[in-house]
């Protein structure tokens, strides 16, 4: 019962703080004066009545819209119609800004914590039991999250977008309706894209904003609150929290990131975190005016300046230095102040302990087989072609395994040699620069793309022994990345080879044995399909655990997580707080890319929140440490034979001749290499040919959602489930289900997605002559994971468990409706004969309604 009235409670606040507040803004909002709007405000109810009752009647978008034109305008001419489309498109991309600001500024009244699983709770309930205390102390001193920032091309707002948002929120808070008339104003004429493609390091800029004004402050606040809560019970304080940064760095997501690039980025980052110490400066300047602490005040005044706005300034990691002389202060304020303001203090030399003088730590990104050409080319020159036989590249594994030296050497590059070997090879020299400028945190993890054997990750350590680096002061941590699903099977015999080395058993020990691996949910899911992804990342983590352990090394998780949960996201908290003791889950790291970052660490309190529900779920998870249910043997081959029951049936569509066309004709695939918001293609392969496999999985995911499909989200769930029913086997199945928080956590993420697709907005399709059948096989799957997902977890409809997310969803699903059905009009007049440039305005127009629509999805692609 108390579970229901918080519900219901929370229902009554979603209604009231921001359903009824973003109505009566919105109609404030269709009233204003903006640029070229005349009668848009008044035509657009219109037309968003005259796209709901079109799909009720399974129309056509392009009927729906003609019609529309026809009753309700006298535009006639093509270009006066896609002129109007265009306003309404930029009126309902605002639309969606006012509402992430309306139900922003209601975060905290939505959102509370557990309080049970929280560290003060969790403190104050063992405060009398030493052991436990004990047990604790151990686990903070073990326990670390790492949110590592990511340039996906699915984050869109530039930063005056970003900051009228904020803005915005505030005012709605203080229900200030002037300032809001204003900033609404002001957001109706500031352009939210960019008219040329941003370059790798302007990504890096905008992602930076969020470094600057969320987290910045959000890690802060809650490393004091540890503090505090650890020094109240004595017990020693641990930096729990880690920032990582891939904008600059990921070669293997961005072919146009260059060492220069990473170089520029490392300074961008640093000044920009000076920045924000000498803002933090100020206020102490300002008000420890005291005698006593003058020369440590103008010392710490005149460095963090030069540091922050003097280009010329000589770069170097002076953390100790900032901290030395803050301490300073501190004593004198202690002893000769009664310690007035020292909080302040306390508050500057927390962050520089939290982002030295990196901010964030910049991951350096490769693809295995330009590692491997990399390391032919290094063969083929003095002094390093004698150490290797010529046919070196024929050798099996294990007598390239015997063969691997790792000899010191400076290779003389007679060769010639291409772009990417260069890149790579001034890269991995560049990268001791930046550990001396910004400290060895700035820069010291190498992840390995598409691992598939331990000579990848050996002959990256020679190429960094031959270019500068010695083996003494190997300061680099080398990262696997295991992402399809026969890679994830094989990561568990790779590691254990790689732990048997002994220049790597070596390597760890300097390294505090201690081994970073990465999973990758987007391409495990593009490859074998939701259910599978998960089951084998799942079972991969178990088996790598298992090796680690008997191996005696700690290991650290880094999962390549994307937004929607067919990439990874969704609730992933509870991810964390599910596992079990077989499951190494005491290192948290992972991806926050695209919306997410805006919508879940966009304000300083939502940043808070989703921080402290990470840390959370590592603490209950690291003090239950139950066995997983999922590991018996009995439900482990449910799992096995769900997960390849899944896998068959979306391989069998990803197999089906239409599946690519699909795509390309009825989704805007073809065009988002258009969308000026990243610096990265939509494909692998260039210029070639549209191929599933070198599709990016970021690309492949937002075609389906904007289809309102959203297939890999959870295509073969039904099948799965209906065989085991067909097997006599549901009532193991229900079981399972209702004993695993894993699996709830699958099966509700699955249903987010689901709940984001609406098959009425392509009901024509099922008449199609090309498609028909094709859409009728998606339609089916879809039906039948809904009814399956529905009686295995008693729930009368999609997120019934979550009223407030569902309505939420089903708000932006109607904001955007007209968005989805302007692009499909705009698609299917692309499939006929136009002149130039009707072609390029309706290709526009396509392009344009991808924006509105993944930001109202807040974790669609």
């Amino acid at each position: 019962m108390p579970k229901l009235r918080l519900t219901t409670q929370r229902e009554s606040i979603f209604n009231n703080e921001v359903i009824s507040k973003f109505e009566l803004f919105n109609s404030l909002f269709l009233t204003l004066p903006f640029y070229k709007i005349k009668d848009t405000g008044t035509l657009l109810p219109l037309f968003f009545k005259s796209c709901e009752e079109g799909i009720k009647q399974d129309q056509k978008p392009a009927q729906i819209i003609e019609e529309f034109f026809a009753k309700y305008t006298s535009y006639k001419d093509r270009t006066d119609i896609i002129d109007l489309l265009f306003r309404f498109i930029q009126y309902i991309e605002r639309q969606v800004v006012l509402f992430d600001a309306v139900e922003d500024a209601s975060f905290t009244k939505l959102n509370t914590t557990d309080e049970q699983s929280t560290l003060s709770f969790i403190l104050k309930k063992n405060a009398e039991n030493k052991p436990m205390l004990a047990k604790i102390e151990k686990l903070i001193d073990e326990l670390s999250l790492r949110l590592v920032l990511t340039a996906h091309p699915t984050q869109f707002y530039p930063g005056s977008v970003l900051a009228i948002i904020t803005d915005l929120t505030s005012a709605i808070r203080d229900n200030n309706i002037t300032v809001m008339n204003s900033l609404l104003q002001q957001l109706g004429k500031t352009p939210f894209f960019n008219k040329k493609s941003p370059t790798p390091v302007d990504e890096a800029l905008n992602l930076a904003w969020f470094l600057e004004n969320t987290f910045y402050f959000a890690a802060a606040n809650i490393q004091e609150e540890i503090d505090q809560n650890l020094d109240e019970y004595n017990l020693e304080t641990k930096k729990i929290l880690e920032l990582g940064f891939w904008p600059g760095g990921d070669r293997d997501g961005n072919p146009n990131i260059h060492a220069d690039t990473t170089l520029e980025v490392s300074k961008m980052l640093r000044q920009i975190l000076f920045r924000c110490y000498y803002r933090d400066f100020r206020v102490i300047k300002r008000r420890i005016t005291f005698r006593g602490v003058e020369e440590n005040i103008a010392i710490l005044h005149d460095v963090l300046y030069k540091n922050a706005f003097d280009q010329t300034c000589e770069i170097e990691d002076i953390s100790d230095a900032l901290r030395e002389n803050l301490n300073k202060i501190k004593d004198t304020l202690l002893v000769e102040h009664d310690g007035l303001f020292v909080d302040l203090v306390n508050d500057l030399i927390r962050k520089i302990d939290l982002y030295g003088n990196y901010f964030a730590s910049l991951d350096i990104r490769q693809d295995s087989r330009v590692l491997r050409n990399v390391h032919r080319y290094c063969r083929q020159n003095k002094p390093i072609s004698s150490l290797y036989p010529a046919d070196y590249d024929q050798f099996s594994e294990e007598e390239k395994l015997k063969s691997i030296s790792f000899k010191e050497a400076t290779i003389n590059e007679a060769t010639e040699a291409d772009d990417l070997i260069t890149d790579t090879i001034q890269t991995i020299k560049e990268i001791r620069g930046i550990q001396k400028r910004n400290g060895e945190k700035a820069c010291h993890r190498f992840i390995i793309s598409n691992c598939q054997q331990a000579s990848d990750i050996l002959q990256l350590i020679e190429l960094f022994l031959w270019n500068g680096w010695s083996k003494d002061n190997l300061t680099i941590d080398f990262v696997p990345l295991f992402e399809t699903v026969t890679d994830l099977k094989g990561a568990a015999k790779i590691m254990d080879t790689l732990y048997s080395n002994p220049f790597y058993k070596a390597h760890l020990a300097n390294r505090g044995n201690k081994q970073h691996i990465m999973l990758g949910y987007s391409d495990s899911t593009k490859d074998g399909g939701y259910l599978m992804a998960n089951w084998s990342i799942f079972n991969g983590k178990t088996s790598l655990t298992a090796v680690a352990e008997k191996h005696n090394i700690q290991l650290a998780f880094f999962d390549g997580r994307g937004g929607p949960p067919a990439r990874g996201g969704g609730k992933t908290h509870r991810f964390y707080a599910s596992m079990g003791k077989e499951i190494a889950n005491k290192n948290m790291q992972l991806t926050v890319q695209g919306q997410t970052i805006s919508s879940q660490y966009g304000s300083v309190e939502s940043a808070e929140f989703n921080i402290e529900q990470l840390i959370n779920a590592g603490l209950t998870s690291g003090l239950k440490e139950k066995h997983n249910i999922l590991l018996d043997e009995e439900n482990k081959t449910l799992l096995d034979e769900m997960a390849e029951d899944s896998y068959k049936a979306f391989v069998d569509l990803r197999e089906h001749p239409l599946f690519v066309s699909y795509l390309e004709k009825l989704s805007p695939l073809k065009l988002l290499s258009q969308v000026n918001i990243s610096s990265r293609p939509v494909k692998r392969n260039g210029g070639g040919e549209m191929k599933l496999e070198d599709l990016r999985a970021i690309s492949f995911v937002t075609a389906w959602s904007m289809l309102k499909q959203n297939v890999p989200g959870f295509y073969g769930m039904g099948t799965s489930l209906k065989n085991q029913e067909k097997a006599g086997n549901w009532n193991k199945v229900v079981k399972v289900y209702q004993d695993s928080d894993y699996l709830k956590t699958i099966v509700d993420n699955c249903m987010m997605s689901m709940s984001k697709s609406d098959f009425t907005i392509t009901a024509h399709l099922a008449n199609d002559k090309e498609f028909g059948a094709f859409w009728t096989q998606l339609h089916d799957e879809f039906e039948l994971a809904k009814e399956m997902l529905l009686k295995l977890s008693g729930q009368p409809t999609l997120m019934a468990n979550y009223p407030v997310d569902k309505k939420s969803i089903a708000t932006r699903e109607r904001i955007i409706l007209p968005l989805v059905l302007i692009q499909h009009f705009a698609l299917e007049k692309l499939q006929h004969n136009h002149t130039e440039k009707e072609q390029q305005a309706l290709e526009k127009l396509a392009v344009r309604t991808v924006f509105g629509i993944v930001n109202a999805g807040r974790n669609l692609a």
